[in-house]
């Protein structure tokens, strides 16, 4: 209960509708992508698969 599943992405609570993605840096990282989240409220790296997604309240293009 409460543990992820290997085929969960890492997903992160974001108040912005434009991130960055680098896979943590160092040597298990990769390239910086900047990603837009869309109307769906979410967007995943297409690099690692993490999974950013806009905080309930923040409009779609804004900041909070």
């Amino acid at each position: 209960m409460g543990v992820p599943s290997i085929d969960e992405p890492e997903t992160v609570t974001v108040e912005t509708s434009r991130v960055s993605c680098d896979g943590g840096g160092g040597a298990l990282g990769h390239p910086k992508v900047y990603l837009q989240i869309g109307p769906s409220r979410r967007v995943d790296c297409p690099y690692c698969d993490k999974r950013f997604v806009l905080k309930d309240g923040v409009p779609l293009g804004g900041h909070h």
